[in-house]
């Protein structure tokens, strides 16, 4: 793969435009990213190169947030996920992936605009740590499909009610295991000298996002931060939906 300067400038707005939001919210990088690189690159490829930068982008951001992390919340999470990501690697190449986007972008756009507009989300506590479990392995199912292994615990982190510093504390590292899972599951399918050549050229666009996201979001409160990610949701459903 050459990398001329029209390849160049798709992986550099869509890896800054992702980093930013990862470093703003703690993910939404896969969401963002795909939508600008969906078309440039063949599914394997693409899931390579979005888990790649977005596990770079999620070993910076963990290093602020580690000391929030509580084990007791986070560890049914990467349970789920070590048999979700297995089976959507697995799936990535004969899986209906323009169908999986379509409903996922529906559901998040739809949800996005409620928790958005809505004054208080309803707070779920049943189910307790199987319930989290099925949501880690929601997410690794995604993750392995197209990187997607994110959203699905986020919304869950918002719905139980955790604050900010908690809930990034759980699926940002929920995160970074899923990725670093679907690495070791896609092998050299996804990841490539292409692949690597494209990372590589990423990382100022990943650096300047990441960065500037993680200075808003020390800007925003709480109510602030909620409203913000629930916008994001939304755009990252919409994306889904048009790209």
């Amino acid at each position: 793969m050459s990398l001329t300067l029209a390849s160049l400038a798709v992986v550099w707005l869509g890896g800054f435009l992702g980093a930013l939001a990862a470093g703003g919210s703690g993910f939404a990088f896969a969401l963002v990213a795909s939508a600008i690189w969906l078309h440039a690159f063949d599914p394997p490829h693409m899931t390579g190169l979005i888990v790649a930068c977005s596990t770079l982008i999620q070993i910076v951001l963990f290093v602020p947030v580690w000391r929030q992390v509580q084990m007791a919340r986070l560890w049914p999470f990467p349970i789920g996920a070590l048999a979700g990501v297995p089976l959507g690697a697995t799936l990535v190449t004969s899986a209906p992936t323009g169908a999986i986007k379509a409903v996922l972008g529906i559901f998040l756009l739809a949800y996005g605009t409620y928790a958005f507009l809505a004054p208080r989300l309803p707070r779920l506590d049943f189910g307790g740590t199987p319930a989290d479990a099925a949501i880690g392995f929601m997410g690794g199912v995604l993750g392995g499909i197209a990187g997607y292994s994110g959203v699905l615990p986020t919304l869950w982190t918002q719905l139980r009610g955790w604050p900010k510093e908690v809930a990034r504390a759980v699926y940002q590292p929920f995160i970074l295991f899923a990725h670093a899972l679907t690495l070791v599951s896609l092998g050299t399918a996804g990841i490539d000298r292409s692949t690597l050549a494209l990372l590589f050229a990423s990382l100022p666009a990943l650096a300047a996002g990441a960065w500037l996201g993680w200075r808003i979001y020390g800007r925003l409160d709480e109510r602030r931060f909620r409203k913000a990610l629930a916008a994001l949701i939304a755009l990252s459903g919409l994306f889904l939906v048009l790209f």
